[in-house]
C-alpha cells in the first residue's frame, strides 16, 4: 500500500463528512415522501427539511474552507487514472450539490412568500432579499428537485465506489474515511 493511499482525513473532515452524509439523506428522504404526507406532516417534515438544508449549506461551506485551507490526503498512484477522474469528479459534484441544492431551496421559500426558515425552533435564518417571484419560483423549484435526484445518483456512485475499494480491490481506501476500519490485502 502506498503511503498516499494509507494516509488518512483529517479529524474534522471525518466528522463534517458523516455529518453531511446524514442530513443529505434524512433531506433526500423527507424530500421524496413529502408530497405522500397528510397536510399537518407534510408542514412539520418540511419545516425540517429547511432546517436541514441550511444546515447542509453552512456545514458545507465550513467543509469546503476546511478542505481549501487543510488539503486532503492525495490519490492513491495505485489507482487506475480513470478511478482517480472519477473520484475528483465526484467530489467536486459533491461540493457543488451540497451548497447548490440548498441554495435553491433557500430560493424557494424566499420567492414563495419570503418566510423566514427557522432553525428547529432555536432562531430564523431570513428569507433572501428577492421577494415573491413566481418565474424564479418555478425555475428553482424544477432544479432543486432534478439536482436532488442527481444527488441520488452521484451517492449511489460514491458508495459502490467505496463498497469496490472495500471489497474487491482490499485497499485501504474506505478506512481514510472509517478509522477504525482496516482491510486484508489480498
Amino acid at each position: 500500500m502506498s503511503s498516499a493511499a494509507a494516509e488518512r482525513y483529517a479529524r474534522v473532515a471525518i466528522l463534517l463528512h458523516w455529518l453531511i452524509a446524514a442530513l443529505v439523506v434524512a433531506n433526500l428522504t423527507i424530500g421524496l415522501l413529502h408530497e405522500d404526507m397528510a397536510r399537518d406532516a407534510r408542514q412539520f417534515w418540511m419545516a425540517q427539511h429547511f432546517a436541514i438544508g441550511l444546515s447542509v449549506l453552512s456545514l458545507s461551506v465550513i467543509r469546503l474552507g476546511w478542505r481549501i485551507g487543510h488539503g486532503f490526503p492525495p490519490l492513491s498512484l495505485e489507482h487506475a487514472a480513470w478511478e482517480r477522474i472519477l473520484a475528483r469528479f465526484t467530489h467536486l459534484t459533491f461540493y457543488l450539490l451540497m451548497i447548490g441544492v440548498p441554495l435553491l431551496g433557500w430560493l424557494i421559500v424566499s420567492t414563495g412568500g419570503g418566510n423566514p426558515v427557522s432553525i428547529f425552533g432555536l432562531f430564523e435564518i431570513p428569507a433572501l432579499p428577492i421577494g415573491e417571484n413566481d418565474s424564479v419560483h418555478d425555475f428553482a423549484e424544477e432544479a432543486h428537485e432534478l439536482l436532488a435526484k442527481a444527488w441520488i445518483g452521484i451517492i449511489a456512485l460514491h458508495v459502490v465506489g467505496a463498497l469496490k475499494h472495500q471489497l474487491i480491490d482490499r485497499d485501504e481506501t474506505l478506512a481514510r474515511m472509517i478509522p477504525l476500519l482496516r482491510t486484508q490485502r489480498k
